[in-house]
């Protein structure tokens, strides 16, 4: 929805005195911040408008305003000015926190970075684990339990149980492995699975599950990752008024901490854009909070975007200040990450 310039520069100048203190924002306080010269009942009219389409709202308890969901995403989308910050400090003091080592220490430095830097909490989705093998091997463990082995061409090792409905002899087992090594190592097994649509037809029946089966549990197994979802800086959230408001808030933050669901979900749709993307509580079933924002970016490994990093805080924050820290962190996890 459009809005005049009159009233933008309102609900920036409310929404930017909001972030600041907390507090409604009156009539009275607009004129004089605006740099606008309105009369007072001017002002009241065109906060009228904006409340009436639902950028901003006025609280019982006060005769001032404040921003809505709404409002916050006109500001940030719109209004919102970044100023400029001093990249090469900020990333001399991160950098020392990003040197290449190894990966699981770098994306929990990142976390703590963005955590210290932003007072609220830090964020990293770890890089998905590619999912092509090198080889795998059938080991028959009773007359209907196999053992599947894969093999990475950096040499991890996964095991997965299968289950079956038929007895399959050692010789069996050799013979599918030979197979699927001849045929498809080295590469993904998102591709196997597609390429195995046409070709199963010409394999025998015996064959066919076993091979279909592997392909499905080596899938699960290559993906498999405990630590997906890095935070740092939880308890920074516990003394945001905003967002410790109440025991119900509260629940709801920590049970997305601990279930990770959500927050994995998030981020992984921010992942499939460029750039910082800004989330805010009540626009989407992702943020279970109103009172909450989420401030993203993907990160990189050798140019291929991998995984993704942000901030959680209260909507009420300073975005000008958290979207640089963000976007800097992304950068120098790329860095350090593609020299590790």
């Amino acid at each position: 929805m459009q809005l005049d310039n009159r009233a933008q520069t309102l609900l920036k100048a409310l929404v930017e005195r909001y972030i600041a203190d907390g507090q409604p924002v009156g009539s009275r306080a607009l004129s004089k911040i605006s740099g606008l010269e309105l009369s007072p009942a001017t002002i009241r009219n065109i906060m009228a408008d904006l409340e009436e389409m639902g950028f901003v709202a006025s609280p019982h308890t006060s005769a001032g305003r404040v921003p809505t969901p709404r409002g916050y995403r006109m500001f940030v989308d719109t209004l919102l000015t970044v100023e400029p910050i001093d990249e090469s400090a900020l990333e001399s003091k991160m950098q020392t926190r990003l040197q290449p080592n190894s990966q699981q220490k770098i994306i929990t430095n990142a976390a703590q970075v963005l955590s210290s830097l932003s007072h609220f909490a830090g964020v990293v989705l770890s890089p998905r684990r590619e999912s092509i093998f090198q080889q795998i091997e059938f080991l028959r463990l009773s007359e209907k339990r196999i053992l599947l082995v894969i093999v990475s061409p950096n040499g991890d090792v996964q095991n997965r149980l299968l289950l079956t409905d038929v007895d399959y002899s050692p010789a069996k087992l050799v013979q599918a492995a030979n197979y699927i090594n001849q045929h498809y190592g080295g590469l993904s097994l998102d591709d196997v699975r597609l390429r195995l649509q046409g070709e199963l037809r010409k394999l025998r029946d015996d064959m066919t599950w076993l091979m279909q089966a592997a392909v499905e549990a080596g899938s699960d197994a290559m993906n498999d990752n405990s630590d997906e979802v890095v935070i740092s800086g939880e308890r920074n959230l516990l003394s945001v008024t905003d967002l410790s408001s109440n025991m119900d808030s509260l629940r709801k933050l920590f049970d997305m901490f601990e279930q990770k669901t959500g927050l994995m979900q998030l981020l992984d749709i921010s992942g499939k854009a460029t750039g910082v993307q800004i989330f805010i509580g009540g626009e989407s079933q992702l943020v279970p909070m109103d009172e909450m924002s989420v401030v993203t970016a993907p990160y990189e490994v050798n140019g291929k975007i991998v995984g993704t990093l942000g901030v959680i805080g209260p909507t009420r924050m300073a975005y000008e200040r958290v979207i640089p820290i963000v976007n800097i962190t992304a950068k120098l996890l790329s860095n350090a990450l593609s020299q590790s």
